[in-house]
């Protein structure tokens, strides 16, 4: 009995270690962050399939070790500019209801540790849409790091949209 209490006990203090530790990344010189605990993997650009009907944001899919993996751009989630994908560019995995998808992104940074009392409330007044998905904005030296939520990133309906392209 003590060694499963010990088990959970320590799964907990695993959680709690990455409770303040976020992955960055960069979309046209400004940064933001996942959450490292919504992070699967980090992987290179690779040949991504297009999907009929997928929407303009979605560039497609990917194989993954016998995976399929739906990408999105998030330069054009953003409604930004689209570029030429680099050797610097990116794709990070995260689940979101169950799905793995991919985000595309110019650049991972690195694996930064922000405590709550340098994480301000996402602003309330933009006229950009990117804003639905920050949770916060946190404060790294004189950096700022544009904090989002995986989650919502896409709407559910988009996720059932996408699910259903891939299975």
């Amino acid at each position: 009995m003590a060694g499963i209490l010990n088990r959970f006990t320590s799964e907990e203090e695993e959680v709690d270690l990455q409770s303040n530790k976020y992955l960055t990344f960069l979309i046209e010189k400004q940064y933001y962050a996942f959450p490292i605990r919504d992070v699967i993997e980090i992987i290179e650009v690779q040949e991504i399939t297009p999907v009929p009907e997928f929407p303009d944001y979605a560039k497609g899919i990917i194989n993954l070790r016998g995976r399929i993996i739906p990408i999105i751009d998030v330069r054009l989630r953003f409604h930004k500019k689209e570029e030429v994908y680099n050797e610097r560019t990116c794709i990070i995995v995260v689940n979101i209801s169950g799905l793995d998808i991919g985000f595309i992104v110019d650049t991972v940074d690195e694996v930064l540790d922000i405590e709550d009392e340098n994480i301000s409330a996402a602003p309330k007044i933009s006229t950009d849409r990117s804003t639905k998905y920050i949770t916060g904005v946190g404060k790294v030296g004189n950096r700022i790091v544009l904090l989002l939520d995986a989650n919502k990133m896409l709407s559910e309906d988009e996720i059932s949209e996408l699910s259903s392209q891939v299975q």
